[in-house]
């Protein structure tokens, strides 16, 4: 691994079922990579109402911020993949109320489909921690 780079996983999350880490932190930036609404258990909740997945996509991605030191008011960028568009104002409320005064750049894409079937996936990247 090239230096600088320090790969983190949540402790408060299932490890990773892929090939990659939590997050990966280089020259100061965070890279979250996408959460999806899977418990801390990895259970995927795709079964559960949108905001009940959204919400725990939002927690994961806090855990995952919290392991590489940092916190959401220090998001830089989010990307916000849904699988219905019509839900994208219910997420934009929640995201609203999760963040607060805090305004990170954001793109949201409509995709066909999710892994798990989820209706919700989140990406980010955020300044680390001081």
């Amino acid at each position: 691994m090239p230096t600088g780079i320090q790969l983190r996983d949540s402790a408060d999350l299932v490890p990773p079922r892929g090939h990659y880490a939590h997050t990966a932190t280089h020259a100061g930036v965070v890279y979250v990579s996408g959460q999806l609404p899977v418990t801390p258990e990895g259970v995927a909740i795709t079964d559960a109402p949108f905001a009940v997945q959204a919400r725990q996509t939002l927690d994961n991605l806090d855990n995952c911020l919290v392991a590489a030191g940092t916190s959401r008011d220090r998001l830089l960028a989010v990307t916000v993949y849904v699988s219905n568009m019509a839900d994208w104002p219910e997420f934009d409320a929640l995201y609203a109320e999760w963040i607060g005064a805090h305004r990170p750049s954001r793109a949201v894409a409509g995709v066909s489909r999710l892994h798990y079937g989820a209706a919700v996936e989140v990406q980010a990247v955020a300044a680390a921690g001081t």
